[in-house]
């Protein structure tokens, strides 16, 4: 016996039975209610592998939506008229703001303004979101297509509330394709989250907290959640007053997911608590590396003994300010590596002959390549998954949301070193490059973590795919969701338990100091008398 083979008893019946049957699940029907940008992408592997499988997918999208196309060989779409979504304008904008508050061109003032803008510009977006659920609501039409559909499951990305109603509208058991819900961490609103060593998103913390890293942590929570409540659930909680009978908490709502696929792990995010329906799907987007275009496979080869640096800032960021994209180009123009850089702005001056800019890279299958030295990353979740998957090592130069926090988990692992948009210029740039490929221990750290992430019973995609069949098999998963989602808060904490027993306590003491009291006045009363 080998020493691999006592966790063959460890594999689940179930994933023999399917790889040998196929699914257990007959063909359903699926709508799905997605994000775009990088959450599309990752949900569009979803879809391609529901519709191997033999479901019917639906997809919901607005009429000017920038990833989600209208017309496909394996999902229908549904176009909701006169509607808008988030686009290119909106992430070019928050690009340009977050950027100048890095480098300090903009003081306290200019930050809280700067603050209060990013507010409004979520609040607008979650707006146009809800005139899309009231598009959809009003319409006679519209409903009664998806009553007729008899759709067996909602599956949604719930940054956005739609599908949450939707679901909820069409009585339908729902699963999350979920990492943020608004501007809130999952986590935070199904699991117990101790803020003592639960870092969070912003804070720029990790899971070992001093005491005032503790006190940030504290703060920038009920930040998360200020804006949160009033600025995003108070929104959609309109609407579920004027269209649910009886009423219902938006909030409820939300947390009342029968699945949630969660786009991490716990080789890549901090141990932390959680709860039965939360199924870890971290890297379901990887896979191992195809054969490269040729021209691609030659320029790798020509790379020599140095190797390739790849880089690419995500599906968002195609273009950066001028003198940002001078300070990168001259620092990958002075590498002994050739490199790649995933580019569709102006050419940068300073580009040197080693570098090629393209408009668009098969990434997964550079960063399975052997040459591939280092990958230069901004931090979005699907980028580091894949670099975790593939073993290589990261600089991170993260720009906004939750990409500083994504890098830090990988830099706190030993994988990658970050270098900030404040800090960043071709020399500390070029230094953080040379760093991380000349010290083997951040490639060895990387290939640990890959090690890791591989080693599991069952594929991350195929375990999305078995509970989303799961759920459709047996309408919902009640058994796995707790109910404290209902409980108030005072409940939830044991608050009305703590002064409860408080009071009977102090009724009790106070009864016994009386009590004594009474008697020793009587005691002395008789006293005087006798004397």
């Amino acid at each position: 016996m080998t020493p691999f083979s006592k966790n063959m008893f460890s594999v689940p019946l179930w994933i023999p039975i399917t790889i040998l049957f196929g699914s257990f699940c007959d063909g359903g029907k699926i709508l799905v209610v997605p994000l775009e940008g990088s959450h599309w992408l990752n949900m569009d592997i979803i879809i391609k592998a529901l519709h191997d499988q033999g479901h019917s997918v639906d997809v919901l999208r607005t009429s000017n939506s920038w990833f989600i196309k209208e017309n496909s060989t394996y999902y229908s779409s549904i176009t909701i008229p006169n509607t808008k979504g988030m686009d290119e304008e909106f992430v070019d904008d928050m690009l340009s703001k977050a950027i100048d508050y890095e480098k300090g061109k903009i003081n306290w003032l200019d930050h809280v303004w700067m603050y209060l803008d990013t507010l409004n510009h979520i609040y607008k977006i979650n707006e146009m979101v809800c005139q899309l659920i009231t598009n959809m609501f009003e319409s006679v039409e519209i409903m009664k297509m998806f009553k007729e559909k008899q759709y067996d499951l909602v599956l949604t990305d719930p940054v956005w509330g739609a599908g949450i109603l939707l679901a909820h509208k069409l009585k339908l058991p729902t699963v999350y394709n979920v990492r943020w819900i608004i501007t809130v961490e999952g986590h935070f609103e199904v699991a117990p989250s101790p803020l003592s060593y639960i870092p969070i998103t912003s804070s720029r913390n990790t899971d070992k907290m001093n005491f005032f890293q503790r006190v940030q942590n504290v703060f920038y929570y009920w930040l998360m959640y200020f804006q949160y409540g009033y600025f995003n659930l108070a929104q959609y909680q309109a609407l579920c007053d004027k269209y649910f009978d009886p009423p219902v908490r938006f909030h409820e709502l939300l947390q009342g997911a029968d699945i949630w696929l969660m786009r991490v792990d716990f080789v890549f995010e901090f141990p932390r608590p959680t709860m039965p329906n939360i199924i870890y799907v971290g890297g379901f987007q990887c896979k191992p590396a195809n054969a490269l275009p040729h021209d691609l496979e030659n320029f790798m080869q020509s790379s020599g003994e140095h190797g390739v640096v790849i880089m690419s800032l995500g599906s968002f960021i195609s273009v950066l300010p001028d003198e940002l994209t001078e300070e990168i180009a001259a620092a990958l123009a002075h590498l002994p590596q050739k490199v790649i850089w995933r580019y569709t702005g102006k050419r940068p001056s300073t580009l040197g002959n080693n570098t090629l800019l393209v408009d668009w890279m098969p990434q997964n299958d550079l960063l399975g390549h052997p040459k591939t030295k280092l990958f230069i990353a901004h931090g979005g979740t699907n980028g580091v998954q894949e670099a975790l998957y593939h073993g290589v090592p990261v600089v991170g130069i993260p720009l906004f949301f939750d990409q500083y926090d994504n890098l830090l988990r990988l830099q706190e692992r030993g994988g990658a070193k970050i270098v900030t948009i404040a800090t960043l210029d071709k020399n500390t740039l070029h230094a953080a490059i040379q760093e991380v490929i000349s010290d083997p221990s951040y490639r060895l750290s990387m290939q640990r973590l890959s090690h890791l992430h591989r080693d599991t019973p069952v594929k991350p995609l195929d375990s999305a795919l078995f509970w989303i069949e799961f759920v459709m098999r047996h309408k919902g998963a009640a058994h796995l969701r707790s109910d404290s989602y209902k409980l108030p808060w005072y409940s939830y904490y044991s608050v009305d338990v703590a002064v409860t027993l408080f009071t009977v306590l102090l009724i009790f003491t106070l009864s016994i100091f009386f009590t004594i009291r009474y008697l020793c006045v009587k005691c002395c009363s008789r006293k005087k008398k006798t004397d």
